[in-house]
């Protein structure tokens, strides 16, 4: 991600989060906060904006970061890794060593995601997420936190229902225990219990969103997503090829409002009671494919390789955000068409700089 200056196309982003944040800030005021996963996709944007406010608020606060490898992390982002309100330390999440000092807040966001990794070494995933999950909370009891903000994911709830449109943080479903390719939704189930556990016996508030699919510069094109493969083969005008018969559906949220989210959770939400994160509004893969299509290069081709069954109900990765929006007041104010071209924009920038 690049410098936030109000030449950067993010500035508008950032101050979008800052608009729809600025009263949550205070709570950082003079205070030290801890992140981990702060090198990936939310890890950046969280930086980011807590940079943005950092400066424009005079909070005085300071953030440091866990990451495998710092001299990486300075390439990708320099601006980040050499802010003089960012510390870096390197280590992963099972084996770093404890920051010293006192630290008010912790945000848990780093996770093993890899599909090969989870498909070929799913006790590695597992043991990876759960072990690096119970570390840090060990940390977070060993600093003095008061809160800590895990990032769970809809994969707990295991394979959504097809007649289910959208799953509740209510639904009591899971993952089935023999499937071994359940390794990632089966660490976040036990890392959420591992931190409501925490939480009751360290006294600490521990605040669980569980994400569903997000856009937004910084996401990688070249990743196994499927918006982010259709945006890299349209800005590149390559046919958008579709491996499955592009009928499951999912949702999408922009990366500032997503941002938004996981702060307003951390600062207002309640303890041990799970908050979706992610867009209501459904849409099928081969609608988003055209959708891309459309904004980005209308004359490139969509190909389906698979043929829809007339019988079968579709597959479904959607949320419910009810809580969300009527516990803490949120609601996507990015809607998709913008949140794909902002994103198809911020990649071309790069590009050209």
């Amino acid at each position: 991600m690049t410098t936030c200056t109000n030449s950067n196309p993010l500035a508008e982003d950032l101050d979008h989060i800052l608009c729809h944040t600025h009263d949550l800030w205070e709570e950082l005021r003079g205070k030290r906060i801890f992140i981990t996963g702060g090198t990936g996709f939310f890890g950046c944007w969280l930086l980011e904006s807590f940079l943005w406010a950092n400066e424009k608020l005079n909070l005085d606060s300071h953030a440091t970061v866990l990451t495998r490898s710092p001299d990486l992390f300075r390439i990708k982002a320099p601006h980040l890794a050499e802010h003089p309100s960012i510390t870096i330390i390197q280590g992963t999440t099972t084996t770093f060593d404890f920051p010293a000092g006192a630290f008010s807040h912790i945000i848990h966001a780093a996770t093993e995601t890899a599909p090969k990794f989870q498909r070929v070494m799913p006790l590695e995933n597992f043991v990876s997420n759960t072990e690096g999950t119970r570390r840090v909370l060990d940390f977070a009891c060993a600093s003095g936190v008061g809160k800590l903000l895990f990032t769970s994911s809809g994969a707990v709830y295991g394979r959504q229902p097809p007649e289910l449109t959208h799953v509740s943080e209510d639904y009591a479903g899971a993952p089935a225990t023999t499937d071994l390719n359940t390794s990632y939704g089966q660490s976040k189930r036990v890392s959420e219990f591992l931190c409501a556990a925490y939480a009751q016996a360290h006294g600490f508030k521990a605040l669980i969103a569980r994400c569903f699919a997000f856009v937004g510069p910084g996401l990688p094109l070249d990743a196994n997503l499927a918006i982010g493969n259709f945006v890299q083969d349209a800005m590149h005008r390559r046919t958008i090829r579709i491996s499955g018969d592009g009928t499951p559906y999912r949702s999408y949220l922009y990366a500032s409002d997503l941002t938004i989210w996981l702060w307003t959770i951390l600062f207002r939400g309640e303890s041990c009671r799970p908050y979706n994160v992610g867009s209501a509004a459904d849409i099928s893969i081969a609608e988003l494919a055209h959708k891309v299509k459309t904004i980005i290069s209308p004359d490139t081709a969509v190909e389906v390789a698979g043929h829809p069954d007339p019988g079968r109900l579709a597959e479904r990765y959607v949320p419910a955000t009810e809580r969300c929006q009527t516990e803490l007041g949120l609601r996507v104010r990015v809607p998709l068409d913008e949140a794909i071209l902002r994103t198809c924009n911020w990649y071309q920038q790069q590009t050209n700089t």
